[in-house]
């Protein structure tokens, strides 16, 4: 199954996941589902909106994880506005941050927010840096990350160095929910990927010349096909 009109939903006993919007150079929200239970991944600009139309203002304070597969603006352009609302609206329970290791983007961005708001911050902030090695377990779900690749152009516009970059694959009784970010073709989402119930896989290639940063609609459909279920995203529109 291939849908590319947001958002996306997808639910099955107890555990859903919603992507509100994943557009290339624009933004990227993704909202999963536990029980009652709540992650985000990839708050992208516009995170704040999506939520609080789809669960409001305290179940938006019940958050208990944020997940970054990587740095660049259309994944991250929403977590200053994200913490701060949480801070306005005075959130008690703490936040963890799981970002890849050498992500500077969000520790540049948790380090200003300190900055500003650390003496009247009414909850904490767990700031995680991981790498594909780390099992995590929160609230009944267990986060495996796995190591993919992506890369950028520096400002020549013709260079371009690779990008921390993780993908994570959320388990919850028994289901799985792969999702492997911005990556070019890897065999570590490919394994990943194989048998999960759900694959959520980016094609933001337009042709089949291998680039380093994004996959191909054709590769990305050969890696979803071996999930049970797959959405493309971040497709160029």
């Amino acid at each position: 199954m291939t849908i590319n009109k947001y958002p996306i939903k997808w639910n099955r006993d107890n555990y859903s996941i919603k992507i509100f919007c994943s557009i290339p150079n624009i933004a990227t929200g993704i909202l999963i589902t536990a029980d009652n239970n709540y992650f985000v991944v990839d708050p992208g600009d516009g995170i704040l909106r999506d939520l609080n139309i789809e669960i409001g203002t305290k179940k938006i304070l019940s958050i208990s994880d944020l997940f970054i597969t990587h740095g660049h603006h259309d994944h991250v352009g929403g977590v200053w506005a994200l913490l701060t609302y949480m801070r306005v609206m005075n959130k008690k329970t703490s936040l963890s941050i799981y970002y890849p290791k050498g992500c500077v983007e969000i520790e540049s961005i948790y380090h200003a927010f300190q900055k500003v708001y650390g003496k009247t911050l009414p909850y904490k902030i767990n700031l995680k840096e991981i790498d594909n090695t780390k099992t995590i377990k929160s609230k009944g779900v267990t986060i495996h990350p796995f190591p993919v690749i992506h890369k950028e152009y520096l400002h020549d516009g013709k260079t371009t160095r690779q990008v921390p970059a993780l993908g994570y694959k959320f388990t919850f009784n028994k289901l799985k929910i792969c999702y492997g970010g911005d990556t070019a073709y890897c065999e570590e989402l490919v394994k990943m990927a194989k048998g999960s119930d759900l694959a959520i896989i980016e094609a933001g290639h337009e042709d089949a010349t291998p680039d380093g940063m994004h996959m191909s609609i054709s590769e990305a459909k050969s890696i979803g096909k071996s999930a049970k279920e797959y959405f493309l995203v971040h497709v160029p529109e």
